[in-house]
């Protein structure tokens, strides 16, 4: 067990109050902060989580006075203060051991990494790239997706602006984020102000959507077809491995061999990721998972082309034509959900 993992370990359960402003002219709000299995899970006070903020990214930003206040990324653009002597104190702990693992970049993070390492350093120079990519995503931890994906999403606020949030939209959100993956299916849903006209799937189960995909329909099923697309990305190409063959061999190479990116790869990957996403992925993908859902891909079609010449294959083969779907959200809660960014 690495040393960061016995202190995220060691304070696995710890829980304390504090208080979150979104931006810097947002008013002080009361959360409960915990750790996850990378991250610095933020929730409000009925336990549903607001935010998500990569633990290796986070910067505290008055040393030696209290209350602590950190920030995700140092940019004082997001902070929270803490109170809590416990709860500080575990943030400074899991802070140093996050430094001290990175001043040794040549340390693995896990068993299975160091494995690979050596293996490439015996055959590496007769890999191909793509050869590299496939390794790295076998030995990976999932704990690491989610850190980047965290990472990547605080990135992307920073061109996009913060994610909207609500007690009553976030509900109705996850609920169609339920609804068009599965209750079984982890990661979350987020919404920010501006974005181009597709939802986006970061490593971790993070996707991301332009409020403009909710407010510019009437019918949830629309929205809940961006998230099946968005979840069509995974299972077209892996995130991460579509990082990794983005920014090319020295970066799958340092993955496998230190268990990291570098901060100002994932930087720029996810404002090229924010500026080009990825294409919407073949009907074959997305028609299954349609159908899967229970949920129909024609209004999603018509959304995207309102001509339908683009996306006639959606709609011809609509797994539930001459079907009734159930209802995704009472009208209520839609109102709610359109209204997430308000």
């Amino acid at each position: 067990m690495t040393g960061k993992q016995t202190a995220l370990t060691e304070f696995s359960r710890l829980e304390s109050g504090g208080l979150w402003r979104a931006t810097p002219d947002a008013q002080l709000r009361e959360v409960l902060v915990s750790f996850g299995e990378a991250t610095l899970v933020i929730s409000d006070t009925a336990a549903r989580p607001l935010t998500h903020w990569s633990l290796p990214a986070v910067s505290r930003l008055n040393l030696g006075e209290r209350p602590a206040v950190f920030s995700p990324d140092g940019g004082q653009t997001e902070t929270l203060e803490i109170s809590d002597d416990l709860m500080i104190d575990a943030m400074e702990k899991v802070r140093k051991t996050v430094r001290r693992r990175r001043a040794r970049p040549g340390r693995l993070r896990s068993a299975g990494l160091g494995a690979a390492a050596l293996a490439i350093l015996g055959l590496g120079v007769f890999w191909l790239p793509d050869a590299l990519v496939r390794q790295a995503m076998t030995v990976v931890p999932q704990v690491k997706r989610a850190e980047f994906g965290a990472t990547l999403l605080g990135h992307i606020q920073r061109v996009a602006g913060q994610t909207c949030r609500s007690t009553l939209g976030s509900d109705a959100l996850a609920k169609v984020h339920r609804r068009a993956l599965g209750a079984q299916v982890g990661g979350q849903v987020f919404v920010v102000p501006t974005g181009a006209e597709v939802s986006l799937y970061l490593p971790g189960g993070l996707i991301v959507m332009n409020r403009d995909l909710i407010e510019d329909t009437e019918d949830p099923a629309v929205v809940a077809g961006h998230i099946i697309a968005a979840a069509g990305q995974l299972h077209a190409d892996d995130p991460l491995a579509a990082l990794l063959r983005d920014r090319g061999i020295g970066t799958t190479f340092t993955l496998l061999t230190t268990g990291e990116i570098a901060p100002e790869t994932l930087q720029s990957y996810a404002e090229d990721l924010f500026a080009t996403p990825p294409a919407r992925a073949s009907d074959s993908v997305l028609l299954p998972l349609f159908e899967a859902a229970s949920l129909p891909s024609t209004p999603y079609a018509y959304a995207v082309d309102i001509t339908g010449e683009s996306t006639l294959g959606l709609i011809e083969a609509d797994p539930m034509q001459g079907r009734d779907a159930a209802p995704i959200l009472t009208d209520a809660e839609w109102i709610s959900l359109q209204g997430i960014c308000s």
